[in-house]
């Protein structure tokens, strides 16, 4: 479970449709709708500056946020949908949906490397190589893994670390259907070098000999 839910702090928006939402855009603010979870829509509001440095963060909808407003109770909510200016392309709208904890939802877990000082390759002057810092998974709201670990203890040389090598949290399972690379433990450059040589050797005498 994650340790800490980011907190998004919005205000609520007086009235509704297009005059409402024109008018929050002349006050610097960008409108949005929270809809789900049994209850009423509730239109808030956010400052264009906030949302914008949100959204150049990256994984503004794909991150699960601890939604705040005066008055009413936090709830976990999950951005479906921004719009924006045809001509701009910045944010004119947001859409937030309510979350139960036994929902599911598409969020990106970061990965982490355990035990270097124990992996034999790293040992021999190998090389990790992460190929997915992060990893998008279906996962139920109510347990969000903080990340999700792979063991160097033993690897060598030339090992590759494969999705199915990490023991995900119950309920949860990758987007992507094959087994795809995590990271992997490559040979010190100097190494692959002196193989490349030793190949290219190899080879000429090959052709000499025939």
């Amino acid at each position: 479970m994650a340790n800490e839910i980011p907190d998004l702090e919005c205000l609520e928006r007086a009235g509704t449709g297009k005059g409402a939402a024109r008018a929050a855009r002349r006050e610097g603010m960008v409108p949005g709708v929270v809809f789900g979870g049994d209850v009423d829509p509730l239109s808030v509001q956010i400052p264009f500056n906030k949302l914008l440095k949100l959204l150049k963060a990256g994984r503004f909808k794909s991150t699960l946020f601890n939604l705040k407003v005066e008055g009413h109770d936090d709830v976990r909510v999950i951005c479906r949908d921004v719009q924006r200016d045809v001509v701009k392309d910045l944010p004119t709208h947001f859409d937030l949906m309510r979350l139960r904890r036994t929902s599911k939802i598409n969020l990106f877990i970061p990965v982490e490397f355990q035990n270097e000082d124990e992996c034999v390759g790293l040992k021999r002057g190998g090389v990790l190589t992460v190929v997915r810092p992060e990893v998008e998974l279906v996962v139920t709201a109510g347990d969000i893994p903080e990340k999700l670990t792979v063991d160097l203890t033993g690897r060598a040389i030339g090992d590759t670390i494969h999705i199915s090598d990490i023991t995900l949290p119950e309920g949860a399972k990758p987007t992507i259907d094959r087994d795809f690379v995590i990271g992997n433990i490559s040979a010190p450059s100097g190494l692959k070098a002196s193989d490349d040589a030793e190949d290219e050797a190899e080879g000429e005498a090959e052709a000499a000999e025939e």
